[in-house]
């Protein structure tokens, strides 16, 4: 008897079904429960990243060197030349973005990967900017006009970056970004 192909996973349970776990008592010993960052600024505000640009960070995991933001390049401008040392993924939100180094122009809802290695520059033409989701793994290292290594941007950096805003500005540091 052949069965049917599945078109989606089944659904309808409108209630919280008890799905059971042979190691109940280790993953509830474990597992964080997921986190929620809203749209607030009061929840992750916008850090300057630059004299053109900001960074609203999203999520900072030190186990992996994984973190989360959107960036925001407020007119039209460049982020400098530098190559990722893990994967990239990206999202655009609004206006557009390119790299000098491909031939494709990002729009809102557009998905990118960059892959570990090779270094290009982000800029945008826009008059209003761009904003961009990112999930980055690893390293980012930063070179001048001139190919010389600047500096290295990392989980760690981004934790520092965000955290000194807030202590610098009297703002609250918001756990929920820690996971």
């Amino acid at each position: 008897m052949a069965s049917e192909p599945l078109s989606a996973p089944p659904s309808g349970a409108y209630k919280i079904v008890a799905v059971p776990e042979v190691h109940r008592s280790v993953v509830d010993r474990y597992v964080r429960p997921g986190s929620y960052v809203g749209s607030s600024e009061v929840e992750s505000l916008w850090v300057p990243f630059g004299d053109n640009a900001a960074i609203r960070h999203l999520a900072f995991d030190v186990r992996q060197n994984v973190y989360a933001n959107i960036l925001w390049i407020k007119s039209p401008g460049v982020i400098g030349t530098h190559k990722h040392r893990g994967m990239v993924w990206a999202i655009g939100l609004e206006g557009t973005f390119r790299y000098l180094e491909y031939d494709w122009l990002c729009h809102p809802g557009e998905f990118i990967t960059e892959f570990p290695g090779h270094a290009h520059t982000l800029v945008t033409d826009e008059p209003g900017g761009m904003k961009a989701f990112f999930w980055m793994q690893g390293a980012n290292e930063f070179f001048d006009d001139q190919g010389n290594f600047v500096e290295t941007l990392d989980v760690w950096w981004f934790i520092n970056h965000y955290e000194t805003y807030c202590r610098e500005n009297g703002l609250p540091i918001n756990e929920q970004l820690y996971l």
